[in-house]
């Protein structure tokens, strides 16, 4: 049940606080909330409820704020919940009325907020975010008849969200999948027990040796591998065949928990890949499964320097007026050409009209690509398909470094995610969490964006009103007390 309240609309100034005070208008977080609509999409977060039935649900405000807080932080969930409990800012943040040292929520409940809020409703509060954002600044002019009809510059590129798995091996997996069909044979032989003279074999003392005899080689020859992948199958397929048979005697499946049924069938399918792949001497196949736990994560075949492949999910997004957004997610790998005339038409309805050139590297530049965006005026960066000319002016190569500069800021953004944010290492370990988590990254970077924005108009006009101009570079020593000749900090300048 979902309980719309008024908590949402308080004011900085009405948020109540001990020993008095208010808080800083001037504050992060006061800023941030000021620019994320959310009474816009409370309906549709609501109407995941139901209006009688169940417990009253947490705000729509309160859940987002949370998911927000933890990636802006960089922190798990439970020490959200205390920096939350900590911080009278984080609460307002949240849409309480007043400071209390009570926890709002328990640390577990993050993981419904990252349920209930999908991938989709987290673009489209990016979407309308960044184009307040962009109403605000003074950047934004007013169209004037004599614009061209089309304008801005869109930059296209894609990059994979690596999960937090393991880096698989066809043994590794054969050996966990081998270990979790053990402890299920146990389960089972509890419930049946009194019908059996014996416990079944699973020879898991001498399956865990032959394990180790090639794992704990640094470099084991292929042979050697391949033999130790032939025991761990046999193993497996023994192992299933006693679960069948427990089975049949009376053991009860339902009895298992869901973890445990979802991992048995999981390894049924590790099994038949695996064995496919032994027997056609193949080291790839379709829906490849990498990890135990996290059956969705595929891999990812990347063509950067030591990293050829990735495990985790495939983005592409679109960059333009220095904020971001998640276009298209998935964990399948695919050609990001295809999504090129999405994007700029998702562009054209986002903006009003198509973008003067598109940046992007060398897999979008195909021949339909270029025709398609030649019918519409947009101009594509990079050199043309075919030969090279033999002599190349020096206006073409000067556009063709600036397009390459423009292009390289969607990288940037990228190793911000990766590097500032939990782009490079998602946390999450189911497939729909992760993927929501993956669309906070990308509206907490646009929120950063026009934070620092705001910091660089206040430095400017800081400096600007300093008793020392450019000309008077001078002053500029004697105001910050430093000797120029000598460059040594000397306090009786000052005097």
């Amino acid at each position: 049940m979902y309980r719309k309240e008024e908590q949402s609309q308080v004011l900085s100034e009405n948020f109540e606080l001990p020993f008095e005070g208010k808080l800083s208008e001037d504050n992060r977080w006061v800023i941030m909330a000021s620019l994320i609509p959310w009474l816009e999409f409370e309906d549709e977060y609501a109407s995941i409820f139901s209006e009688e039935v169940g417990a009253p649900a947490k705000s729509f405000r309160m859940a987002l704020g949370a998911l927000i807080i933890k990636e802006k932080l960089g922190i798990s969930d439970r020490e959200t919940v205390e920096q939350i409990k900590e911080n009278p800012y984080l609460q307002y943040f949240i849409g309480m009325s007043s400071y209390s040292q009570d926890t709002p929520f328990d640390a577990s409940m993050l993981v419904h907020f990252r349920q209930r809020i999908g991938v989709e409703l987290v673009n489209k509060i990016n979407q309308t975010m960044v184009k307040k954002m962009l109403e605000d600044s003074s950047t934004n002019k007013k169209k004037e008849l004599n614009e061209p009809t089309n304008r801005g510059k869109l930059i296209l590129d894609a990059t994979c969200a690596p999960s937090d798995i393991s880096y698989p091996t066809d043994l590794g997996l054969l050996n966990q999948a081998r270990k979790h069909t053990e402890k299920i044979i146990d389960f089972l032989y509890e419930q049946v027990k009194n019908q059996l003279d014996k416990k079944p074999r699973t020879y898991r003392k001498l399956a865990r040796k032959n394990y180790l005899k090639v794992a704990k080689k640094r470099r084991p020859f292929q042979k050697e591998r391949r033999k130790a992948v032939k025991k761990q199958l046999q193993y497996i397929k023994r192992n299933i065949s006693h679960i069948k048979q427990l089975v049949y005697i009376g053991a009860n499946l339902s009895k298992l928990s869901i973890r445990q049924y979802k991992i048995l069938l999981v390894i049924s399918e590790i099994y038949r890949q695996q064995l496919w792949l032994y027997e056609n001497k193949k080291k790839s196949i379709d829906n490849r499964i990498v990890s135990l736990n996290q059956p969705h994560v595929r891999p990812i075949l990347r063509g950067k320097a030591g990293k050829t492949v990735e495990f985790g999910a495939k983005l592409s997004a679109s960059y333009f007026d220095g904020y971001i957004f998640l276009d298209r997610i998935s964990w399948n790998n695919f050609n990001e050409s295809t999504d090129l005339k999405i994007q700029i038409e998702s562009f054209k309805k986002y903006t009003g009209y198509y973008p003067e050139s598109v940046h992007i590297d060398k897999i979008y530049r195909t021949q339909k690509n270029r025709a398609w965006c030649k019918e519409r005026g947009i101009r594509i960066s990079g050199p043309p398909l075919g030969r090279p000319p033999a002599n190349i002016s020096k206006e073409k190569k000067k556009q063709a470094a600036h397009d390459e500069k423009i292009r390289s800021s969607i990288e940037g953004k990228f190793g911000q995610g990766k590097r500032r944010f939990s782009l490079n290492c998602v946390m999450t370990k189911l497939s729909h969490t992760s993927k929501t988590a993956i669309a906070i990254t990308f509206l907490v970077m646009n929120l950063s964006t026009y934070i620092s924005r705001l910091l660089r108009a206040f430095l400017c006009l800081f400096f600007r009103n300093l008793p020392f101009s450019r000309p008077g570079i001078k002053n500029y020593y004697s105001f910050f007390g430093f000797n120029k000749q000598k460059l040594i900090f000397s306090p009786s300048l000052n005097n």
